[in-house]
């Protein structure tokens, strides 16, 4: 098969899985996880159901590969977030900021709680928790972070304090969260 041909039946494949993921997601948040059917998305894409079904076995395949894409696009907005040239200090804040305003916006549902609980998702939480690792082990080389309590311990001392971020009422609230969680990271006097 010539490379632009297979490039661009890669490219179409893409295109359709991304449609049947956002439109299995908009299904739900309109209709609820119960309601929502392998017809129903396959009308709303504008696909066959045999189409459909080539690409997910089910519904709940959807929602798992969107969770995964979901997941993935977090990450690498943290990362963005974490790589810009400041000092470690504040690019630990803008890290911790952004996971806090995440973890506020990521809705606790019947959804979430189905989705939760892959292997995906512990995967992702070990890649979050070596990057913070990573930025508070650079802060504490440069003095701007604590160095009595091992990276380790910090990293998981603040992805657990924040995510007490998703039952905070407003964005304030969060803002004081990070607050409190960056004031704990500081070298004792």
């Amino acid at each position: 098969m010539p490379k632009l041909w297979h490039e661009t039946i890669e490219a179409h494949r893409r295109g359709v899985r991304d449609a049947i993921l956002d439109t299995t997601a908009a299904l739900i948040a309109e209709r609820g996880l119960a309601s929502v059917t392998m017809s129903q998305i396959a009308e709303a894409t504008g696909i066959g159901r045999a189409t459909l079904y080539k690409y997910f076995p089910g519904v709940e395949a959807i929602l798992l590969a969107w969770h995964q894409r979901q997941v993935a696009r977090h990450l690498d907005q943290l990362v963005a977030v974490g790589e810009r040239a400041v000092p470690a200090g504040e690019r630990l804040q803008a890290v911790l900021s952004a996971y806090a305003v995440i973890v506020h916006e990521r809705h606790d549902t019947e959804l979430a709680a189905l989705l939760h609980r892959g292997e995906h998702v512990a995967r992702a939480q070990e890649h979050l928790r070596g990057f913070i690792r990573g930025l508070l082990t650079e802060g504490a080389a440069t003095g701007e972070v604590r160095n009595d309590v091992p990276p380790d311990e910090l990293a998981a001392y603040c992805l657990h304090a924040l995510a007490a971020a998703g039952g905070l009422p407003s964005g304030d609230a969060v803002r004081r969260l990070v607050a409190v969680t960056l004031a704990g990271l500081r070298p004792p006097p």
